[in-house]
């Protein structure tokens, strides 16, 4: 039997639950326990949990003891429960073409399904809302960070990288080779294949291939933007991150079809694990289309380690402008 849609335990990562549409595994992960808006985008709501159906009872006529029948309807009971808990170890054990185990998700004391929950996927992001006063935040727990979610900002969908963080609201066609473009990424990965540990060393490497895959080619080679004509670099420092010393530098880039953009990369050292750099790279187009340079300061500013709503930026050096030159 295929289990309904829902949050099970993660066959290739036990200390993860992974999300089950019905048919098969999705690549939405996340640690048990966590809350947040609901089930994965475009993903079904959550089914109404399983419950054992009402047995109605026939009335009962008295009737004098028969000799021997005390022993029948005894077997016969011990029998029925025998084939039950058979039935159920099979129901139980059983799996459906790699899927999690046929088994309804647990029950709760009430009778009615709980709130859904949040996609924990990983490295993808998870939205949550700590309060009506603050902004949703998206989590990263790869990286053991949370990306405040600004006004005009979605998570993202129908896009090809694994460590987008969040997107511009919509969609539009790209000047150049066609495709669709967006105004606006934030991207998140951990820094692995590089030596080098010093933030500033490893934005001042990575700003030139932030520019050129935002702006100059695409995985498949096509010139959504006509490639790059020209760059400025408009902005670097010191900021503090998280709680960490980071290093950011800001490139203002011209593109032969198109207004262009600004690209971003910022790095500063991981709160978890091994400590291993983190590096985001900020993509916002130019133009009156293009997102607010301000959102690229607030979001680095919000920057939390997760669990840690206290602990962002303030120390160093600030952002740099938030005007378009």
């Amino acid at each position: 039997m295929t289990p309904p849609p829902g949050w099970y335990r993660d066959p290739s990562a036990p200390h993860q639950e992974r999300w089950w549409d019905g048919t098969a595994w999705t690549e939405h992960r996340r640690a048990p326990g966590t809350t947040g808006f609901g089930a994965p985008p475009s993903s079904p709501q959550q089914p109404m949990q399983h419950q054992q159906p009402v047995q109605h009872q026939q009335p009962v006529h008295r009737q004098q003891p028969v000799p021997g029948r005390g022993r029948t309807v005894a077997l016969t009971t011990v029998a029925a429960v025998l084939v039950a808990a058979i039935v159920t170890g099979v129901f139980v054990l059983g799996e459906d073409d790699g899927g999690p185990a046929a088994q309804a998700p647990p029950t709760t004391a009430t009778s009615t399904a709980p709130e859904p929950v949040t996609a924990t996927p990983t490295p993808s992001p998870t939205p949550s809302e700590p309060s009506a006063d603050a902004p949703p935040v998206v989590e990263d727990q790869l990286n053991g960070i949370t990306f405040p979610l600004p006004t005009g900002w979605v998570l993202p969908e129908y896009v090809t990288e694994d460590d987008v963080m969040m997107t511009t609201d919509g969609t539009y066609d790209c000047p150049g080779d066609g495709g669709v473009c967006r105004h606006g990424l934030v991207i998140s990965r951990t820094v692995t294949a590089n030596a080098e540990s010093s933030p500033k060393a490893l934005a001042q490497q990575d700003i030139e291939d932030a520019a050129d895959d935002a702006y100059d080619r695409d995985p498949i080679g096509n010139k959504p933007f006509g490639g790059i004509e020209s760059h400025e670099e408009v902005a670097s420092g010191q900021v503090a991150v998280a709680g960490r010393a980071g290093y950011y530098v800001r490139w203002r880039v011209k593109t032969a079809k198109g207004p262009g953009g600004y690209v971003q990369s910022l790095v500063f050292p991981s709160t978890v694990g091994t400590e291993s750099p983190i590096l985001v790279r900020y993509v916002f187009d130019a133009g009156e289309d293009g997102p607010p340079l301000d959102d690229m300061d607030r979001i680095t500013k919000g920057i939390r380690p997760v669990g840690d709503a206290d602990t962002g930026g303030g120390v160093g050096s600030g952002i740099g402008p938030s005007s378009r030159p």
